[in-house]
C-alpha cells in the first residue's frame, strides 16, 4: 500500500507538471507568436515556383518574403515573365525594378568539325552517361560532348544544337535559371552578366600544341590576346587564358583579333560569337574522323 501510495504521489506531481509546463507553452506561443504577412503567400503564388535559384536566394518562398519586405525588387526572378513580375509589383504596390540581364555562356567552342574523337562511344545518349566511360570519347578532355543533356533540361528553350553537335543559347530565351550549369557534367556553363562580351570559349588546359592537336579552336595560351589587353584584364594560368571581369569596362573586340584558333571571342549586340581576324578560317562541315 505504501509502494502504491508513492506512485499515486509521483503520478500526480508528472501530470501537475505537465499541466503547468502546457499552460507555459501555451503563455509563450501567444506572446511570442509572429503573424506572417499574408502577402507572402500571395506573391509565392505568382512566381514560377521552379526554385531555380537565379535571383541568388534559396527558393521561390525566399524570394517571396524579401520582395514583401522591400529588400529585392520583383524583376529579380528572372525566370518570370513580364505579366507575372507586374502582377508582383501591382500587388505590392511597388515598382517591378530593373536587374542587369544574365545569360548562359558555353566555355567549349568544339563542335564535332574541329574536335577529334578517340573512340566511338555507344550507350545511353546523355552527356553524363557518355562522361561516366572514360570521359565520353572526346579527345579533348574538357570538351564539350554535344549530347545535349542542357537542352532536356532548359525549360525555356533557350538552348538548341547547332549542325556540329554544339549548344547555341538564345540569349531573349535565356532566364539565368542555371539549370544548364547544374547538368552539364564537364562545368562548360556559367551564367553571366550579359555585357561580357569578351569569353574565352575554351577549357583546355593542356599544352598549346596538344590542346590545337585535340581541338582546332583551342586555346593555345599564345599570349597575344594578353599582350594586346590592359595590364591584369587577361592572363595566363595554367595554359590557359582567364579574364579578370573587375576591368570590364576595359575589355574591347580588338582583344580578340590576333588570336590565331578564335579560342577568345567578342558576343554582339544580339548574342553571336564572332572570332578575330587572325583566327583559321574553318570551312569543313563534316565531322573529323575517330582517331583509333
Amino acid at each position: 500500500m505504501e509502494q502504491m501510495g508513492i506512485f499515486g504521489i509521483a503520478g500526480g506531481f508528472m501530470a501537475a507538471l505537465g499541466v503547468v509546463l502546457a499552460g507555459v507553452l501555451a503563455f509563450a506561443n501567444r506572446r511570442l507568436l509572429v503573424q506572417e504577412d499574408p502577402r507572402i503567400d500571395a506573391v509565392e503564388d505568382l512566381l514560377p515556383k521552379s526554385n531555380c535559384g537565379a535571383c541568388g536566394l534559396a527558393g521561390c518562398r525566399n524570394f517571396a518574403e524579401k520582395v514583401v519586405a522591400g529588400d529585392i525588387v520583383p524583376a529579380r526572378c528572372t525566370v518570370s515573365s513580364a505579366e507575372q513580375v507586374g502582377s508582383i509589383a501591382k500587388l505590392l504596390g511597388v515598382g517591378a525594378g530593373e536587374v542587369e540581364k544574365r545569360v548562359a555562356r558555353l566555355a567549349c567552342a568544339g563542335g564535332k568539325h574541329v574536335a577529334h574523337m578517340r573512340a566511338h562511344y555507344a550507350g545511353l545518349e546523355t552527356c553524363r552517361a557518355a562522361t561516366v566511360v572514360s570521359g565520353g570519347g572526346k579527345e579533348c578532355a574538357w570538351g564539350c560532348l554535344g549530347l545535349g543533356d542542357c537542352v532536356a533540361v532548359c525549360k525555356h528553350g533557350a538552348i538548341t544544337l547547332d549542325l556540329h553537335g554544339l549548344p547555341l543559347v538564345d540569349p531573349d530565351k535565356c532566364t539565368a535559371c542555371n539549370d544548364c550549369v547544374e547538368v552539364c557534367p564537364k562545368g562548360l556553363f556559367s551564367v553571366e552578366p550579359e555585357d561580357r562580351r569578351l569569353w574565352i570559349a575554351c577549357r583546355n588546359r593542356a599544352e598549346g600544341d596538344v590542346a590545337e592537336a585535340s581541338c582546332e579552336v583551342a586555346c593555345t595560351a599564345c599570349g597575344r590576346c594578353v599582350a594586346d589587353a590592359p595590364d591584369g584584364l587577361i592572363t595566363l594560368k595554367n595554359n590557359l587564358v582567364e579574364i579578370d571581369y573587375a576591368g570590364n569596362d576595359q575589355a574591347e573586340r580588338r582583344f580578340t583579333d590576333r588570336c590565331p584558333t578564335g579560342a577568345i571571342v567578342w558576343f554582339d549586340d544580339r548574342g553571336r560569337t564572332l572570332r578575330g581576324h587572325a583566327a583559321k578560317k574553318i570551312l569543313r562541315h563534316d565531322a573529323l574522323p575517330v582517331r583509333l
